[in-house]
C-alpha cells in the first residue's frame, strides 16, 4: 500500500478510513491527486476491516473543482479518466461513505462530494456546477442530479451554473445535515461512531439493497456522457474559448458553434 501521498492524506484506524484532499487552500483536483484518490479508494474496497469512509478537504474548502490547467487538448482525456474513475471506484466501494463539506464545494468537488452516500456540510458552504460558464459540462451531476432532485431543478442547477447555499442544498436534498462551522467535525464523529457501532456486513448489504432499488447501471450511463464529453464537447470551438478565457481571466468570446 502506498502511503507516501502527495496531495491527499489517507487514513485508517478502527473501521474508519478517511481521505482528505490536501492541496489547500482550494484542494483543487488535478490528476495526480485524482490518481491517489482512486488508490487509496481502492484500498478501501478491499478492506474488508473498513465500515465507512470519510471524504473531506483539508482547511477551509472542501474542492474548488477540477485543474482548469490540465483541460487541456493533450490532457482532458486522461483528466476524465482519472476523475470518472474515482466515480466507479466510489459505487463499488461496499462501504457507506460519507463526505464533510465546507467553503466552496465547486465543479468536479461538487460531484465527489454529493457522489458520496451520506453529506454533513457547514451553515457557510456553497455548492454548484458552473462548468457551463467556462463552456464544457459537469458529466457526473449530469447522471446524479435528475435522480437527486428531479429534472426541473437539475436542469436549472446544471444550466445557470448558479452556486447555492447549503440551506438549499439541504433543502433540495442533496445534503443530508446542516450545522455550525464549529459543529462540523463533532457531528461528523458522531455519526462515524453511530455507524461504527453497527455491524459492518449489514451496512454493507444495506446499502447494497438501496442501490438495487435504484436499479441503476452507472457504468452504461457513465459511458455514454463520456461520448458525448469526449466526441462531441470538446470538438466545439466554444469548448476550447470557454477553457480558455478561464485561464486568460476574461469574458470567453461564445461563437455558439
Amino acid at each position: 500500500m502506498v502511503t507516501d501521498f502527495q496531495n491527499i492524506v489517507f487514513k485508517k484506524k478502527e473501521g474508519l478510513a478517511r481521505i482528505t484532499l490536501n492541496r489547500p487552500p482550494l484542494n483543487i483536483l488535478n490528476i495526480a491527486m485524482m490518481k491517489e484518490v482512486n488508490i487509496a479508494l481502492e484500498d478501501v474496497r478491499d478492506d474488508p476491516d473498513v465500515k465507512i469512509l470519510i471524504i473531506k478537504g483539508e482547511g477551509k474548502t472542501f474542492s474548488g473543482g477540477v485543474d482548469v490547467k490540465e483541460h487541456t487538448a493533450n490532457k482532458y482525456e486522461e483528466m476524465l479518466n482519472a476523475f470518472h474513475q474515482m466515480f466507479r471506484l466510489l459505487i463499488s466501494l461496499p462501504q457507506p461513505t460519507l463526505a464533510v463539506v465546507n467553503g466552496s464545494t465547486l465543479g468536479g468537488g461538487c460531484e465527489l462530494a454529493l457522489f458520496c452516500d451520506l453529506v454533513i456540510a457547514s451553515e457557510t458552504a456553497k455548492l454548484g456546477q458552473p462548468e457551463i460558464k467556462v463552456g464544457v459540462l459537469p458529466p457526473i451531476a449530469a447522471i446524479i442530479f435528475p435522480r437527486l432532485i428531479g429534472r426541473k431543478k437539475a436542469m436549472e442547477l446544471i444550466l445557470t451554473g448558479n452556486v447555492i447555499s447549503a440551506e438549499e442544498a439541504w433543502r433540495l436534498g442533496l445534503v443530508n445535515q446542516i450545522v455550525p462551522e464549529d459543529k462540523l467535525e463533532e457531528t461528523v464523529d458522531n455519526l462515524a461512531q453511530k455507524l461504527l457501532g453497527l455491524s459492518g456486513v449489514v451496512l454493507r448489504l444495506n446499502k447494497r439493497a438501496i442501490y438495487q432499488g435504484l436499479d441503476t447501471d452507472f457504468e452504461e450511463v457513465l459511458q455514454k456522457v463520456e461520448n458525448v464529453y469526449l466526441q462531441e464537447l470538446m470538438s466545439t470551438k466554444d469548448a476550447i474559448e470557454g477553457l480558455q478565457a478561464f485561464l486568460e481571466k476574461r469574458s470567453p468570446v461564445w461563437q455558439n458553434q
